[in-house]
């Protein structure tokens, strides 16, 4: 098993190519479309350079997996299977996911007939990849829809948990519930502690490197949110309060509508282009509920 990490600064994710050297497959993980929403315009030039390395390992990208709905970048998953001919994995929560942001967006009717993932996953699922054999958890509470793939010792967690001094991930989504993610927590910390998880984010200081994963074992001695020893009711009390505080995610509009679609842009209109939609005025909670203004 060969593991290359990279990260994608903008949005501070990390991207994964997970790889059976001795059979030359691949996967990539959480795949980042660069998005500059002041012009409307995605790059690939960060999705390219993952590409090119496997390109020059001699790897053949055989699925494109992803943790969970992003709330803060566009997903690349859709480019990679179209450059590659891979299949693209995530959660079967997704399809709840997709039904509340159609109802934010009012896309219920132009939502494609074809299920854009080529595999929806549930706990104990098993995806092959060569002779690796990758496992499915279950690791909801961020969202309602995240799993974490176990490998080996490895484990690509999502936004499940962060490095230690950065804690937890946010509960307050649409789906995300604190007393499930701290469940899930504990469901990683039942791993073997030598387990590597490797996170999805990473916001490092001025001139200090990104970190892209941390041992069991080192989590659960120092992670400031969910620690040994730490009582569920006081976490789920402190995540919820910090929750409060937390302004929306810089591209959870635009991230949403791409990223229920596996990574496709919006179906064009009658002018050959696609467009993002941005509702006026109105929560995400006030239009997945239907409320009237």
């Amino acid at each position: 098993m060969e593991i290359r990490s990279f990260h994608e600064p903008d949005s501070g994710t990390w991207t994964y190519l997970l790889a059976d050297a001795q059979t030359g497959t691949a996967a990539v993980i959480d795949p980042v479309w660069v998005y500059d929403p002041a012009s409307g315009r995605t790059d690939r030039g960060f999705i390219d350079s993952v590409l090119a390395t496997a390109d020059a390992a001699g790897w053949r990208i055989e699925w494109v997996l992803e943790t969970h709905a992003h709330a803060d970048h566009l997903s690349a998953a859709d480019v990679v299977r179209a450059a590659t001919g891979a299949r693209l994995a995530c959660s079967a929560g997704i399809t709840e996911v997709r039904r509340n942001f159609a109802r934010v967006f009012n896309v219920t009717a132009t939502l494609p007939d074809d299920e854009p993932f080529d595999r929806l996953l549930r706990e104990g699922d098993e995806l092959q990849l060569g002779t690796l054999r990758i496992a499915v958890l279950e690791t909801p509470g961020h969202t309602g829809d995240s799993i974490t793939y176990l490998v080996g010792d490895a484990a690509f967690i999502g936004d499940t948990l962060f490095a230690p001094d950065a804690g937890t991930a946010r509960c307050d989504f649409p789906g995300g519930d604190a007393s499930r993610l701290y469940d899930s927590v504990m469901k990683l910390y039942a791993l073997p502690p030598q387990t590597r998880l490797f996170l999805c984010h990473d916001y490092p200081a001025d001139g200090a490197q990104p970190v892209c994963g941390v041992t069991v074992a080192r989590s659960r001695a120092e992670n400031i949110h969910i620690r040994d020893g730490r009582d569920k009711e006081d976490f789920v009390a402190q995540r919820e309060a910090r929750d409060r505080t937390l302004a929306l995610p810089r591209l959870i509009l635009p991230a949403l509508q791409v990223n229920i679609l596996g990574g496709r842009a919006p179906a064009a209109e009658d002018n050959g282009v696609s467009y993002l939609k941005i509702p006026l005025n109105r929560t995400i909670e006030e239009l997945i509920a239907g409320d009237e203004e």
